[in-house]
């Protein structure tokens, strides 16, 4: 019985780096523009949402034109490569679990909610040399996550079914994209907490997780 998983798919922002924060803190400079104070609420509109769901979010909330949105998806765009740029820490224990997936010969790749503006700043800047497949940003599928588009689109593009593949998720929507696609899911928590369900399982860091430990979920959903 084979120890490790047929595949990985790892999210990005929040799971592999500590791009969660930026994220929130450029979000609540745009916010504070259009005259809206960001807090605890909007949380689930701003944590693992697309730019647009975010921008969308952040127009309704300031009682803005909603024609505005576009050109706060942009400034939120611009705003979080530049905080991206400036510099994005790893998370504690994706290296080595990065490493441990490549010494065995598993292919692993990330599936993103994030623009490829900033999918390829992270890929070349913080985690340069990581071996991924591929990388799937928000731009890649008609819909983002939650909606199950990008994980389908991953499992296709390696051969194989979602149910092969673990995807390993820190946020509710995240989960929810990963779980709708039909990948058992390694959840990682960050800024929110994130439901239970029969599909996903719970670390509380990267740092106890291994190879074997993702083929059992494989193991498990079959």
């Amino acid at each position: 019985m084979r120890a490790a998983p047929a595949a990985v798919l790892f999210d990005m922002d929040g799971t592999l780096v500590d791009t969660e924060v930026l994220w929130w803190r450029t979000t609540e400079e745009t916010a504070a523009r259009l005259g809206h104070a960001l807090g605890p609420a909007d949380a689930p509109e701003v944590v693992g949402r697309a730019v647009a769901d975010t921008a969308a979010h952040l127009v309704r909330a300031a009682g803005a034109d909603a024609e505005a949105a576009g050109a706060v998806a942009a400034e939120l765009t611009e705003g979080f490569f530049r905080r991206v740029a400036a510099g994005a820490p790893v998370r504690p224990g994706a290296r080595r679990l990065l490493a441990a997936l490549q010494a065995e010969g598993v292919p692993f790749a990330l599936v993103s909610a994030s623009p490829r503006l900033v999918v390829d700043q992270v890929v070349t800047g913080a985690l340069a040399g990581v071996p991924f497949a591929f990388t799937l940003s928000a731009d890649d599928t008609d819909r983002t996550k939650p909606h199950p588009d990008p994980y389908r689109a991953a499992a296709e593009r390696l051969g194989l079914a979602p149910g092969e593949c673990v995807a390993v998720e820190d946020s509710p929507d995240g989960a929810a994209s990963a779980e709708a696609a039909g990948c058992p899911v390694l959840v990682v928590p960050s800024l929110l907490g994130v439901p239970s369900s029969p599909a996903r399982t719970f670390a509380a860091s990267l740092e106890e997780v291994t190879p074997a430990l993702l083929g059992g979920l494989t193991r498990t959903a079959r």
